[in-house]
Protein backbone atom coordinates (compact mmCIF):
# COMPACT_ATOMS: atom_id res chain seq x y z
CA UNK A 1 0.00 0.00 0.00
CA UNK A 2 1.51 3.42 -0.27
CA UNK A 3 2.02 5.99 2.16
CA UNK A 4 -0.78 8.47 -0.19
CA UNK A 5 -2.71 9.99 1.76
CA UNK A 6 -6.60 9.03 0.90
CA UNK A 7 -10.43 9.32 2.22
CA UNK A 8 -12.57 6.99 2.43
CA UNK A 9 -15.95 8.13 0.47
CA UNK A 10 -18.18 5.71 0.90
CA UNK A 11 -18.42 1.80 2.26
CA UNK A 12 -21.15 0.16 0.79
CA UNK A 13 -21.55 -3.83 0.89
CA UNK A 14 -19.38 -4.06 -2.87
CA UNK A 15 -16.35 -2.27 -0.98
CA UNK A 16 -14.91 1.13 -0.12
CA UNK A 17 -14.65 4.00 -2.50
CA UNK A 18 -10.94 6.30 -1.80
CA UNK A 19 -10.42 9.31 -3.41
CA UNK A 20 -6.36 10.27 -3.25
CA UNK A 21 -5.54 13.51 -2.64
CA UNK A 22 -3.72 13.95 -6.10
CA UNK A 23 -6.74 13.16 -7.69
CA UNK A 24 -8.85 16.30 -5.68
CA UNK A 25 -5.44 18.49 -6.43
CA UNK A 26 -6.11 17.45 -11.12
CA UNK A 27 -9.51 18.02 -10.69
CA UNK A 28 -8.97 21.94 -8.89
CA UNK A 29 -5.88 22.89 -11.27
CA UNK A 30 -7.84 22.03 -14.09
CA UNK A 31 -10.95 23.62 -13.17
CA UNK A 32 -8.83 26.78 -12.25
CA UNK A 33 -7.17 26.95 -16.21
CA UNK A 34 -10.22 26.46 -17.69
CA UNK A 35 -11.30 29.84 -16.32
CA UNK A 36 -10.52 32.58 -19.05
CA UNK A 37 -8.36 35.44 -17.94
CA UNK A 38 -5.97 32.40 -15.77
CA UNK A 39 -2.12 32.70 -17.90
CA UNK A 40 -1.01 29.22 -15.36
CA UNK A 41 -0.33 28.05 -12.39
CA UNK A 42 2.32 28.95 -10.37
CA UNK A 43 4.69 26.79 -8.72
CA UNK A 44 3.33 28.31 -4.93
CA UNK A 45 5.65 30.36 -2.70
CA UNK A 46 8.70 27.67 -2.63
CA UNK A 47 11.58 29.22 -3.72
CA UNK A 48 10.41 32.89 -3.37
CA UNK A 49 9.53 33.83 -7.51
CA UNK A 50 6.23 32.36 -9.29
CA UNK A 51 7.52 29.81 -11.92
CA UNK A 52 4.40 29.57 -15.13
CA UNK A 53 4.24 25.98 -15.42
CA UNK A 54 2.71 24.02 -18.36
CA UNK A 55 -0.58 22.36 -18.79
CA UNK A 56 1.09 18.88 -18.02
CA UNK A 57 0.55 18.39 -14.84
CA UNK A 58 -2.44 20.00 -12.97
CA UNK A 59 -1.71 19.16 -9.45
CA UNK A 60 1.52 21.86 -9.31
CA UNK A 61 0.03 25.27 -7.80
CA UNK A 62 -2.46 23.55 -5.82
CA UNK A 63 -2.82 22.58 -1.97
CA UNK A 64 -5.50 20.37 -0.73
CA UNK A 65 -6.97 20.01 2.41
CA UNK A 66 -9.49 16.73 1.63
CA UNK A 67 -11.03 15.29 5.35
CA UNK A 68 -13.54 12.50 5.24
CA UNK A 69 -16.65 15.01 3.33
CA UNK A 70 -15.23 18.33 3.02
CA UNK A 71 -11.93 19.83 1.17
CA UNK A 72 -10.65 22.97 1.39
CA UNK A 73 -8.18 23.88 -1.42
CA UNK A 74 -5.62 26.54 -2.00
CA UNK A 75 -4.66 27.75 -5.73
CA UNK A 76 -1.31 29.75 -6.59
CA UNK A 77 -2.35 31.23 -10.12
CA UNK A 78 -0.97 33.54 -12.28
CA UNK A 79 -3.96 36.00 -14.39
CA UNK A 80 -3.77 37.37 -17.61
CA UNK A 81 -2.02 41.17 -17.97
CA UNK A 82 -5.46 43.45 -18.48
CA UNK A 83 -8.47 41.17 -16.94
CA UNK A 84 -9.92 42.38 -13.60
CA UNK A 85 -8.45 40.05 -10.63
CA UNK A 86 -11.37 39.87 -8.33
CA UNK A 87 -13.44 38.87 -11.05
CA UNK A 88 -11.39 36.26 -12.08
CA UNK A 89 -10.79 34.75 -8.76
CA UNK A 90 -14.45 34.67 -8.09
CA UNK A 91 -14.73 32.56 -11.41
CA UNK A 92 -12.13 30.30 -9.96
CA UNK A 93 -13.69 29.57 -7.12
CA UNK A 94 -17.21 28.77 -8.49
CA UNK A 95 -14.92 26.84 -10.96
CA UNK A 96 -13.31 24.40 -8.44
CA UNK A 97 -15.93 24.32 -6.23
CA UNK A 98 -18.66 22.87 -8.30
CA UNK A 99 -15.93 20.25 -10.37
CA UNK A 100 -14.67 18.74 -7.04
CA UNK A 101 -18.43 18.93 -5.36
CA UNK A 102 -19.69 17.17 -8.90
CA UNK A 103 -16.88 14.74 -9.36
CA UNK A 104 -16.04 13.60 -5.87
CA UNK A 105 -19.37 14.47 -3.59
CA UNK A 106 -17.15 16.03 -1.61
CA UNK A 107 -18.57 19.17 0.10
CA UNK A 108 -15.71 22.44 -0.47
CA UNK A 109 -15.67 24.48 2.45
CA UNK A 110 -13.30 27.19 1.24
CA UNK A 111 -11.38 27.57 -2.16
CA UNK A 112 -8.06 30.81 -1.62
CA UNK A 113 -7.11 32.12 -5.31
CA UNK A 114 -3.60 33.29 -4.31
CA UNK A 115 -2.68 35.50 -7.15
CA UNK A 116 1.29 35.19 -7.77
CA UNK A 117 2.22 37.21 -10.87
CA UNK A 118 0.90 38.96 -13.73
CA UNK A 119 1.34 37.02 -17.47
CA UNK A 120 1.98 39.66 -20.28
CA UNK A 121 1.02 38.41 -23.60
CA UNK A 122 3.99 37.34 -25.54
CA UNK A 123 4.70 39.66 -29.07
CA UNK A 124 3.75 37.87 -32.27
CA UNK A 125 4.56 41.24 -33.88
CA UNK A 126 8.03 40.31 -33.72
CA UNK A 127 8.71 39.63 -37.46
CA UNK A 128 12.00 38.27 -39.01
CA UNK A 129 14.25 39.58 -41.30
CA UNK A 130 14.22 38.06 -44.69
CA UNK A 131 17.62 38.54 -46.57
CA UNK A 132 17.78 38.47 -50.39
CA UNK A 133 21.15 37.77 -51.90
Amino acid sequence: MTNEKEVVKKDSNLGAIRIADEVVSIIAGLAATEVDGIAGMSGGIAGGIAEMLGRKNFAKGVKVEVGEKEAAVDLFVIVKYGVRIPDIALAVQENVKQAIETMTGLSVVEVNVHVQGVGFPEENAKSEEVRVR
